[in-house]
């Protein structure tokens, strides 16, 4: 189990993310966000996870923002909640 490029995780949780790993695909509509700043998870990153959505997907990259998005970049999270919101409404 690697996290953060090449540094191994903790192996007390290596059965979770074997867990994980072997999870189906997420169905439910889901907007990700990801900081252009992110040091811990370069953006681009989450494009290798996007295939285990089969449900409506949309990926944003939020402008000078890191790691912490909530605190960060409030009105871009906030914004995402509302859509995701929008989307359960409409379907």
């Amino acid at each position: 189990m690697l996290r953060f490029g090449l540094v191994d995780g903790d192996p007390r949780f290596e059965n979770v993310e074997l867990k994980l790993c072997a999870m189906s695909s997420i169905t439910v509509p889901t907007i990700t966000l990801e900081g252009d700043a992110d040091g811990v998870s370069p953006p681009g990153g989450r494009e290798t996870n996007s295939k285990r959505f089969t449900g409506r997907h949309e990926n944003r990259v939020v402008a000078n923002a890191g790691h912490n998005l909530p605190q960060e970049a409030p009105e871009a999270f906030a914004g995402a909640v509302l859509d995701i919101n929008a989307w359960a409404v409409r379907a």
